[in-house]
């Protein structure tokens, strides 16, 4: 097995700070009730990132301000949660 990565740094961010998290599903309308779901009003930019060629799957980018670790932690749990979303990056 090859290691890519075997280093012992944690990531170091800087907040607030913007976050983009990739979320993978089976539609866009379900992904955006997921977003909805997990993160209400508050302010993010979603856009499409791409399609699988069956038309099976959607992937969309979701920005937005998160506050510290736990914030950006606690949104990536939820989604990943969810069962609109098939997974989050």
């Amino acid at each position: 097995m090859e290691i890519i990565n075997d280093s012992e740094k944690k990531l170091e961010l800087t907040y607030p700070c913007n976050w983009q998290y990739k979320l993978i599903g089976y539609e866009k309308e379900a992904i955006q009730k997921a977003i909805r779901d997990v993160i209400n009003e508050r302010d993010h930019d979603l856009s499409h990132s791409n399609a699988s060629k069956t038309g099976k799957y959607v992937s969309m980018n979701l920005e937005l301000l998160v506050h510290n670790d736990d914030d950006r932690n606690f949104i990536f749990d939820a989604l990943k949660k969810h069962q609109n979303l098939k997974m989050v990056l």
